[in-house]
């Protein structure tokens, strides 16, 4: 599989993993009336590190940035992108032409990691969302979000090979 082939595939199991999750989390607000993410956080979290400022006592009370909502949809797509390619590093590219479940719903399991150990720390939300108010329903909801990613990205990998079979699978 050449390079720019492996990148675009790379880049659209991400987009298209990513792109489930926000889906879910959608449907979870309307059906569930759950709080969707609120990505703005994170982009005024990218802000102020821009400005030295890595950790917060509470993300809620730091001063808004200029395009917070839209820094902060970037990145987490980016994010997804970065973790698809972490999935296929991890498995070979053979995993782009014979996707598997488990190994993405691992990958969406170790993601959790980012936002238990580094984002919710630095918002001031403690280890795994330990200061929060109820750190089990904020624990379950994020588990739930990056197992669902890791759904998304089997699904979206698996879609990518029905609709556009990779060249190097299909010698």
């Amino acid at each position: 599989m050449e390079i720019a082939e492996t990148a675009l595939r790379i880049l659209l199991v991400g987009i298209g993993a990513t792109l489930i999750m926000d889906l879910s989390a959608f449907v979870q607000a309307r059906v569930f009336g759950l709080t969707s993410p609120n990505y703005g956080l994170v982009g005024r979290w990218l802000g102020h590190m821009l400005q030295g400022q890595f950790r917060h006592s509470t993300i809620m009370t730091a001063a808004p940035v200029r395009n917070e909502r839209l820094l902060g949809w970037v990145f987490h797509y980016v994010t997804g992108i970065v973790f698809a390619m972490v999935l296929i590093g991890a498995k070979g590219l053979a995993w782009l032409c014979n996707p598997t479940l488990v190994p993405a719903l691992v990958m969406g399991l170790v993601t959790v990691i980012a936002p238990f150990f580094i984002m919710q720390p630095a918002f001031g939300f403690g280890i795994a969302a330990s200061k929060t108010a109820a750190p089990s329903v904020a624990r379950r909801r994020s588990i739930t979000a990056h197992l669902i990613f890791g759904l998304g990205l089997f699904v979206a990998g698996w879609l990518l090979m029905q609709i556009f079979p990779a060249s190097l699978c299909l010698s």
